[in-house]
């Protein structure tokens, strides 16, 4: 028995290895568009590179599941094509022992699932976050995005391009907008170029704009009237700790351990129900979509692994496409969920559930139904 339930368990392990690195460099997909991102704008690459790491363990959290389910339906798929399963039951070895190591694969993935859920994926997620904006606090480029409008305190900021030399930040077709009490320009200055620094301690930035045009609008009513005036340089002292550098009081709940999280909803229930339907709910959801996908490796061996053994397909494509159909029926029912989250009257805390349950139900079933025979 040892040495079948090695082979088996090898067999999966192999290529669960293989999956959860492919899925996990595809979930972090849109991250590594952002550490690339943030590199071009001027945050050094340590920071983005920790970005992405802080980020890592939302990723696995999902990529965990899924990769347990593509590993089922390909090992058992081929292992039933090929005939295995059927040699091994005709030793006399039951379909549970021959699925029993990948019981426990699936019991130990969702404990670190559940770890990963709970514990350390949402603050490292929330730490990902404010790591970005004191890092953009330190990096003057940062602020900036070429062809996009950006507000720094009462003005509005518009560049061609920008790069770095040395110590030096620089941009380029500069256009800047002071609004008026009435929502008009009251000033508008075009430059040539710029440079940038930053006073961190201070949180203001000091732009200095070269060959700068400035049109100012005097006066109002009927004596409006515009002036200009050209200058070699123009410094501008721009105060951006609102924006980039303050913390957030109120830590959103996807951001929050387990424990902040039950603290959170024990405060929403001392007002009472009526008061705290909505938030309660809110974080009931969250709560529960988070044990529902730390559970997702139980309830995807529960219904993959027979309909791998029924399939009986070598083709990598079928069991990829099986796997794909359950992955996506699983989580519809997170997504319904939380689209539900501020309804109560829904129950979206409890529609979690369904996929999980009727997964297993079936899974019961069709593996009952495949021991009998």
């Amino acid at each position: 028995m040892f040495i079948l339930n090695w082979y088996v368990t090898k067999n999966f392990l192999a290529t669960f290895f293989m999956a959860i690195v492919v899925l996990t460099f595809a979930m972090t997909g849109a991250n590594l568009m952002k550490v690339i991102e943030y590199i071009s704008q001027g945050i050094p690459p340590l920071i983005a590179g920790k970005f992405l790491l802080l980020a890592l363990p939302m990723a696995l959290a999902f990529s965990i599941p899924w990769a347990a389910l593509v590993s089922i339906m390909l090992v058992f798929g081929r292992m039933s094509a090929d005939n295995e399963i059927t040699a091994m039951r005709a030793c006399g070895i039951s379909i549970l022992q021959i699925i029993s190591p990948i019981i426990v694969s699936s019991f130990l993935l969702s404990c670190l699932c559940l770890w990963l859920q709970l514990q350390v994926g949402p603050p490292a997620l929330g730490d990902a976050r404010d790591l970005v904006k004191s890092a953009a606090a330190n990096s003057p480029l940062a602020f900036f995005t070429p062809g996009i409008p950006v507000q720094l305190g009462d003005l509005t900021f518009f560049i061609d391009s920008k790069d770095s030399e040395g110590n030096e930040d620089h941009i380029y077709g500069v256009q800047i907008y002071l609004p008026d009490k009435d929502g008009t320009t009251k000033q508008d200055i075009l430059a040539s170029r710029g440079t940038l620094s930053v006073d961190s301690a201070s949180q203001v930035l000091t732009v200095t704009l070269y060959d700068a045009l400035v049109e100012t609008v005097e006066g109002s009513g009927k004596d409006r009237r515009k002036e200009h005036s050209f200058s070699e340089s123009v410094e501008l002292r721009v105060p951006f700790g609102d924006r980039y550098n303050q913390k957030d009081v109120f830590i959103k709940d996807k951001y929050l351990a387990y424990k902040g999280l039950f603290a959170r909803l024990a405060i929403y229930l001392k007002r009472g129900k009526d008061a705290a339907g909505v938030d309660a709910t809110a974080i009931n959801v969250e709560i529960n979509q988070r044990i529902a996908l730390a559970l997702a490796p139980i309830a995807f061996m529960m219904l993959g692994m027979p309909l791998a053994i029924r399939t009986s397909r070598r083709e990598t494509s079928i069991g990829l496409c099986l796997s794909v159909a359950l992955g996506a029926l699983y989580y519809g029912g997170v997504l319904v969920s939380d689209a539900l989250r501020y309804n109560p009257q829904f129950y979206p805390q409890f529609v979690v559930w369904i996929p999980p349950l009727l997964f297993q139900l079936f899974g019961v079933i069709y593996l009952t139904k495949i021991a009998r025979k």
